[in-house]
Formats: C-alpha cells, structure tokens, sequence
C-alpha cells in the first residue's frame, strides 16, 4: 500500500517503518531460515526476487507492510516524560532517519496486514451482512531476530500496528476499494459499501507462542482443531476505535505512542 509509504509508528518499545529497499538485503537473510520459511510457509527466494517483492508490497493495494525495529533512543529513555495521551515532547520533536534508525542491525521483523474479500455463510453469528461476501484483513507478524524473541517485541509491534490501522481504516479501505473496484464487475460503488468485518490471524497450531499471544489481545479460535494445512484461525471482531488499543498500550506498558514523518 502507499497510504504509508512517508510514515513510520514510533514508540517506547518498537519503531515501525515502510519496508524499503534498503530492509532488503537483512530481510532475504531472515528468509534463508528453515524454521521462518516454516513458520510463514514461505519459499526462499534469490535477492533480485526478494527486491521485486518489496516493491509489490509497496505498491499493492491489499497489502501494508511495516518493518518492525528496535526503539529510536528518544521514546525508549524518555517514555517516563510521557503526558496523558501517551506522546513525549523527546519523540514527538525527533526526526527519523531513514538508513540509520532502520538500519539492518536495528531490524527485528515485520507486521502486515492483508486485505481480501471471503465469502460467508448466514450460519456465522458474528456477521451481520451475511451470507456474501465480507472485506477481512488477515494479519502476519514475525520477529525473525531470535535472540529479541521473547521479549515482548512482537506484542508490541501488533499492539501499535493495529493501532495505526484503525486510526486510518478509512483511508486504508479507500485504497483497497478503489483497487478492488477496478477488478470487479460491479464497480467500486458496490465495493466501497464493504467494511472490515474482523481480523484474522492463521498461525500453525504449533506455534503456541503466536497462538498464546493473539489470544491475549482477544482473538479467538474460530475452531480447535487446524485446517488442512495445520493452522488454527483466529478472529477478532469488533475492534473500531482505539479505546481497546489504548488499553493494551498502557497495560503492556507501551508509551510515546507517535506517527512520524519518514523521508
């Protein structure tokens, strides 16, 4: 998506930046990984692919991508200057440097969101437009750097990822409307009635720290038992403004909470 192509998320406990060119190189490392080629149920790609990829998840209406990094030092020391809503007058004053702030040894992982239209039965009780077609944004998140696992960086990431998208839901499905329309016969007059009905995250049911850790934010399991492929599917419906977020923020101890300019 471009809707955050000059705009990076700045806390205490993650930066989140547009994947640019410059990840690319750390980023095709992390891939080279058995064990993340497993937990994303992805093949490894050559250098000049993964450069091709970047730029289709820069431009792709469906996709929004963050690369997720270690703190800029301004948010992390200073977030004991954080006033009620949670912002500093330290972060809110830094400018972000692009290549040295997100530079490859400051790089953790990445959050993303994929937007697409599923169709649904009248039988889910969770929808009230159903049966049809419904807008669902399916959320990926991966700390590839294994000695920051565990560390609560990836709750983090999500907590302000997730905060970023509904803060900008409208504008976010604008852009995928507008895409969407233009591949449908129908037109985007019909496509821009859709909203986003619920999140969803498809995390092998091995992974238990993923599991453990969406379930913490309030996703559910849609069942117990995996699909075909071994997933368990988790949902979270009903997430339309930030009071929950703001919640999650202040409980995880996430402050200095900002969007940033990125240029």
């Amino acid at each position: 998506m471009l809707i955050n192509e000059s705009t990076c998320v700045s806390s205490s406990r993650v930066l989140l930046v547009p994947y640019s060119r410059h990840h690319v190189p750390r980023y095709h490392e992390w891939m080279k990984d058995p064990e993340i080629q497993e937990a994303t149920a992805s093949e490894p790609l050559t250098l000049e692919e993964e450069y091709q990829m970047q730029q289709s998840w820069r431009q792709d209406a469906d996709k929004l991508t963050f690369i997720t990094c270690q703190p800029i030092p301004s948010t992390s020391t200073a977030s004991g200057e954080a006033d009620a809503s949670g912002s500093s007058q330290a972060a809110s004053s830094y400018k972000i440097k692009p290549t040295e702030d997100d530079a490859s040894g400051r790089m953790i992982g990445d959050v993303n969101l994929f937007l697409k239209l599923e169709e649904h039965g009248s039988n889910d009780p969770e929808l009230d437009n159903a049966p049809g077609e419904v807008v669902v944004g399916e959320l990926e998140l991966m700390i590839a750097e294994k000695h920051l696992q565990r560390r609560g960086f990836g709750r983090a990431s999500l907590i302000c990822f997730l905060n970023y998208v509904v803060t900008h839901m409208d504008q976010i499905l604008s852009e995928y409307q507008g895409h969407t329309g233009s591949m449908k016969a129908g037109g985007p007059e019909i496509i821009a009635a859709k909203r986003l009905e619920y999140f969803v995250a498809r995390i092998a049911a091995s992974n238990e720290r993923s599991v453990t850790l969406f379930k913490s934010l309030g996703f559910t399991t849609v069942s117990d038992e995996p699909n075909v492929f071994g997933e368990l599917e988790l949902r979270k419906y009903g997430l339309e403004d930030s009071g929950e977020l703001q919640a999650w923020m202040k409980h995880y101890g996430i402050d200095a909470y900002r969007e940033l300019p990125y240029n």
